[in-house]
């Protein structure tokens, strides 16, 4: 009874892990293509059952990791990604009926994933009887930030509605504390950058600043989606276009892939041409201008940490990003693995542990 699930679920696959009580990985995988041509990756092993749903996914999940040893009974938890848990689940939670309406209560505010997440919680629960489940919410680790960094100057009544600034990619950020203690710097200014990007300022292991708001478009240039914007552009946008298009443009068809074509640095970095240039410089620029507003709201830095496919593998972005940052100051950099996975598990342990 030592071992932990994690539970990863989206639209069309469920990404998992197994993790022991000392939070040593066992094993990795990933069901995709479900409900069509479908794949499952353990390990290194690939297989192509017939994964119609959500809930058939997981059972072959289960399926694997019994013929590898580890028997549904004998799991002590599973620990869920939860992109969206509000202003009242604000830390990770043990999953009763109350915490399953209250992610449903969410779904609004995150459409694509919270009723997926749902889906797999409810299905992972009737499937194994009995099994402890945990739900870790992406947005909880910005619940720190002070009033005057959540609310928009937009009457009480949305606010009430919960047209607010939540943040986002807030388990990869719990996970770069803990890679950090017991050397924590006091005044982090941290940066979670891949195909969706953000900058946190963390004070003391706490979030008080974050440069997504309401939802994951906002803030930096990203691999497909705008970063800030003018409102008045996505109110012209949504007239012309209707809001649902409009919407999937500023989501999916923007950012790099919009100014040069691709949405993967990898590819811009290896290309000599002057669109690659640009989307390059407009994402760095990007990143260290809203990096000069985490340092104010943490009034200055004492040190810098990338994580993400991109603050861990391009030394060329860091690079570029720092040098718009020197008149910050000689800070140390850190460059930290991505983690969420184990701190999901983490997390779970810890609700395991603290509650009944």
């Amino acid at each position: 009874m030592d071992n932990v699930l994690v539970i990863n679920a989206g639209s069309s696959s469920i990404k998992f892990a197994l993790f022991g009580a000392g939070l040593e990985a066992r094993l990795h995988g990933v069901a995709e293509g479900i409900g069509g041509v479908a794949r499952l990756k353990v390990g290194d092993t690939v297989s192509t059952p017939a994964l119609p749903t959500h809930e058939a996914a997981l059972l072959a999940i289960l399926q694997a990791l019994s013929a590898a040893g580890v028997a549904p009974e004998s799991l002590a938890a599973a620990g869920h990604r939860v992109v969206h848990g509000g202003t009242r689940l604000t830390a990770p939670a043990r999953i009763t009926p109350e915490v399953e309406a209250e992610i449903d209560a969410c779904s609004a505010l995150a459409p694509l994933h919270n009723p997926v997440a749902l889906m797999a919680i409810r299905a992972l629960g009737r499937l194994v009887p009995g099994l402890a489940q945990v739900a870790v919410f992406d947005t909880a680790f910005h619940a720190s930030n002070p009033e005057v960094a959540r609310r928009y100057a937009i009457a009480q009544r949305f606010d009430a509605a919960g047209l607010r600034r939540y943040g986002f990619h807030g388990i990869s950020y719990a996970a770069l504390v803990e890679a950090l203690r017991p050397d924590l710097p006091r005044r982090l200014l941290a940066m979670h950058l891949g195909n969706g990007a953000s900058l946190c300022a963390i004070g003391d292991g706490r979030s008080v600043a974050t440069t997504m708001g309401y939802s994951p478009l906002d803030g930096l240039t990203m691999g497909t989606r705008s970063g800030t914007l003018d409102p008045a552009v996505a109110l012209r946008l949504a007239r012309e276009m209707g809001a649902d298009r409009a919407e999937a443009l500023l989501n999916n068809e923007s950012g790099l892939l919009a100014l040069a074509g691709t949405n993967d640095m990898a590819t811009l970095l290896a290309r000599d041409d002057d669109e690659a240039t640009f989307a390059i410089e407009h994402f760095c620029y990007w990143a260290a201008r809203h990096a000069g507003s985490m340092a104010v709201a943490m009034g200055g830095i004492d040190a810098i940490a990338f994580t993400g496919g991109i603050g861990e593998n391009a030394a060329n972005v860091r690079a570029n990003i720092l040098r718009r940052l020197h008149f910050l100051g000689d800070v140390p950099v850190h460059v930290i693995a991505a983690a969420e996975e184990r701190e999901i598990a983490r997390e779970t342990l810890l609700v395991l542990n603290e509650r009944p």
